[in-house]
């Protein structure tokens, strides 16, 4: 999925939802950890998590604590910007 083109609303849900894959998948390997298809499953919707916050991060600010774009610049910017939901982001 192309995420440069998508509003702030729509790429905060798209991070919503590969993350909320990515995390049901994980517990479903604590049970079922031999599954090479749910492990190939958790590493592709872990790439396109980290690739949405990066994007995200790099349009809008870091939205985690462990973002690149939290300490881009040599310097600490997590604290530096708008929360998502002080501007009507959520």
């Amino acid at each position: 999925m192309n995420n440069q083109n998508m509003s702030r609303e729509a790429l905060l849900q798209y991070i919503n939802e590969v993350s909320f894959s990515a995390y049901d998948t994980l517990l479903f390997l604590d049970t079922h950890p031999d599954d090479q298809d749910a492990l190939e499953y958790y590493r592709e919707f872990t790439q396109k998590r980290r690739e949405a916050l990066s994007e995200y991060g790099r349009m809008y600010g870091p939205l985690i604590a462990d973002c690149d774009y939290a300490t881009s610049n040599n310097t600490w910017q997590w604290m530096q910007q708008s929360w998502p939901w002080e501007g009507g982001a959520c």
